[in-house]
């Protein structure tokens, strides 16, 4: 087998995702090579040449590939995609992006959210809204993926010195163009790696009452903000806390769940965390069902209470 994992970066460090997107090339090759297209992104490649089991890395650099246009990224990998069996993507907003229009211009299917690697040919992925689990196979002499990361553990940044070789970038396809990005900007950990998330629903009743219960609590446990969809719809809470399916899918060591019913949604995109700790008072809220610890009390009383003796 031969695989090809596509970085994902903002051209100064590497994410996070594309170590546990390695993680799923590890489990079909020994060996993986690396791609990293982008804009004065040297220190990515370098650093990404560390990852366990890394063999070689590709490094492109082009204004057209600055802002990982889909257009030109997806040109760029065609450049690379004869040489491998497998073509890998984090399925996050910019794999999601990219790795469909790879598939249409190599004429294969894309796989989406593998969270198993059973053989070369064969994988799982999660279907109604991870209600039951699909056992997908292939026959197509290269397989383009999207790897839902919270299934696989990233890769260690460790001793390893694969080398690095430049490859000429693509001319800019001209078929769309950059135009402005909003980045959200907080002190706390961005929410889709974060190891503990705090996360309100919309029995919170208003922005204000995010602020005034739930940010004590992410203060004391150094913990990232989520919200349920209900909550953001609602206007309590930004886009950019939204965890589910239509939102961000995370796997924390710790999800602390306040004023959650549990709907299959959201459940989609947090059920894989390693403890979660749920506090409603409906003793029938779903969120019990895949809670490690379950307490039956009203969030404005217990939730302030729980940060007082933290």
């Amino acid at each position: 087998m031969s695989v090809l994992v596509i970085a994902e970066h903002d051209n100064v460090s590497l994410k996070v995702a594309t170590l546990n997107t390695i993680a799923a090339a590890l489990a079909l090759s020994g060996a993986v090579d690396v791609l990293v297209a982008g804009d004065a992104c040297q220190g990515v490649a370098a650093e990404v040449a560390k990852a366990v089991g890394v063999s070689k890395v590709f490094v492109t650099e082009s204004p057209a590939l600055a802002n990982a246009l889909a257009e030109n990224v997806s040109s760029q990998v065609l450049e690379l995609a004869k040489n491998y069996t497998h073509i890998l993507f984090a399925s996050t907003a910019q794999g999601k992006n990219v790795a469909p229009r790879v598939a249409a211009l190599l004429d294969v299917a894309q796989i989406s959210d593998v969270t198993r690697v059973i053989d070369s040919q064969t994988f799982e992925r999660p279907i109604y809204a991870g209600n039951a689990i699909a056992t997908v196979q292939s026959s197509d002499a290269l397989m383009v993926l999207t790897i839902r990361t919270t299934a696989f553990d990233a890769v260690a940044l460790g001793s390893n010195a694969a080398p690095v070789q430049t490859m000429q970038a693509v001319t800019d396809s001209g078929l769309s163009q950059f135009l402005s990005k909003a980045i959200a900007k907080s002190d706390r950990p961005e929410l889709a790696g974060a190891k503990i998330i705090v996360s309100g629903g919309r029995a919170l009743g208003s922005a204000e009452k995010f602020t005034e219960i739930m940010m004590p609590l992410a203060d004391k446990l150094g913990a990232a903000m989520g919200a349920s969809r209900a909550a953001v719809d609602a206007g309590y809470a930004p886009n950019d806390w939204q965890v589910g399916q239509t939102g961000k899918i995370v796997a924390p060591d710790l999800y602390v769940a306040c004023g959650i019913s549990g709907a299959i949604q959201h459940l989609a995109g947090m059920k894989d965390s390693k403890v979660i700790v749920a506090i409603n008072k409906d003793s029938e809220a779903p969120i019990f069902s895949v809670a490690d610890f379950g307490l039956e009390a009203d969030l404005f009383q217990a939730v302030p209470e729980l940060t007082q003796k933290l």
